[in-house]
C-alpha cells in the first residue's frame, strides 16, 4: 500500500472500486508495463531509456528495422529469452477470475504489454493492442507464426517465401492492428465499468480508451503505485502494485455477492 494513504482511505476506495465492479454487467481492463514488471519484467525503455547504447526508439521503429535488421533482432531475441523466464504474477491471476465471474463474453483486457502473460494467466478476451513477442511475421508474404520458447538466428526468415522475418509488434510510427483496435474499442464502449492498471495511461492511442469508457458512462477504477493521468478523469484509486491489490479487491468483490 502506498505510504501516503490512510487504511481508512484506502479500505473506502476499496469498498467503492468493489461497489463499481459489482454494478456492473460488462468490465473491460486496460494494462500496461506496471503489470509485466511485477513478473520481473523490466518496463520497455529500461534504466536510462538506453539499450547497450542505443535509444529504445533506435531499435523499436520499421526505419530501424530497415537500416538494421541484425541489431533489431539482437535487442528483441534478448527480450524474447528473458520472456520464457518469467510467469504470471498475482495481478494477471487476478484478472483471470475476474474473467470468471463474469464470463468471456462480458469481460475483456486491452493491453499494451507484448509478453502474453494475460493469456497465461488463463484470461481469454485479451486484445493485444501492441502484438505478441511469441509472434514472427513474414515482411514478403505476411505470414503470421507463434514461435514461443524458440531461440530464433540472427536473421530468421519465412518457411514459406525466404523473406525476413519480424516480431509481430507493433513499433514506434506504426499503426495498432485494426481489429484489435476495433475490439478494444467496442468493449470499452460498452462496459459499466474500466480498469486503468500499471500503466501511466499517456500512450496513444491506447489511452483513449479510458475516454471511451468514461464517455459510455463506466466508472473507472485506477490502479497504480503512483498517480497517473487516469487520476484526473474522476476514477477511484487504488495506490500500490496491481500484484498486491487486485488480489484484494476480487476478495471484496466476491465476498460482497457472497453476502449479498
Amino acid at each position: 500500500m502506498h505510504p501516503s494513504i490512510s487504511d481508512e482511505d484506502f479500505e473506502a476506495a476499496l469498498d467503492r472500486a468493489a461497489n463499481l465492479l459489482r454494478a456492473a454487467e460488462r468490465v473491460a481492463v486496460l494494462t500496461g508495463a506496471g503489470v509485466s514488471a511485477e513478473s520481473g519484467l523490466a518496463t520497455f525503455r529500461g534504466a536510462g531509456g538506453l539499450w547497450e547504447g542505443h535509444r529504445v526508439e533506435d531499435v523499436a521503429t520499421p526505419e530501424a528495422f530497415a537500416r538494421d535488421p541484425a541489431l533489431v533482432w539482437r535487442f528483441y531475441n534478448a527480450r524474447r529469452a528473458k520472456l520464457w523466464t518469467v510467469r504470471p504474477n498475482d495481478g494477471h491471476a487476478a484478472l483471470a477470475r475476474m474473467e470468471q465471474r463474469w464470463g468471456p463474453d462480458n469481460f475483456a483486457v486491452c493491453t499494451q504489454n507484448i509478453d502474453g502473460l494475460h493469456r497465461a494467466a488463463g484470461s481469454r478476451t485479451v486484445h493485444e493492442l501492441h502484438g505478441n513477442l511469441a509472434r514472427v511475421r513474414c515482411t514478403g508474404c505476411r505470414r503470421v507464426e507463434d514461435r514461443p520458447g524458440v531461440d530464433l538466428p540472427e536473421l530468421p526468415r519465412c518457411g514459406a517465401c525466404g523473406e525476413l522475418l519480424r516480431p509481430d509488434i507493433v513499433w514506434f510510427h506504426e499503426m495498432l492492428p485494426a481489429d484489435v483496435w476495433r475490439d478494444a474499442g467496442r468493449a470499452a464502449g460498452l462496459c459499466e465499468c474500466f480498469l486503468v492498471v500499471g500503466t501511466t495511461a499517456v500512450v496513444y492511442p491506447a489511452a483513449g480508451l479510458i475516454d471511451t469508457a468514461r464517455a459510455a458512462g463506466a466508472g473507472v477504477i485506477e490502479v497504480n503505485i503512483e498517480p497517473t493521468a487516469a487520476a484526473g478523469r474522476g476514477a477511484v484509486r487504488l495506490r500500490g502494485p496491481s500484484g498486491v491489490l487486485l488480489p484484494q479487491l476480487v476478495e471484496r468483490l466476491l465476498a460482497g455477492d457472497e453476502g449479498g
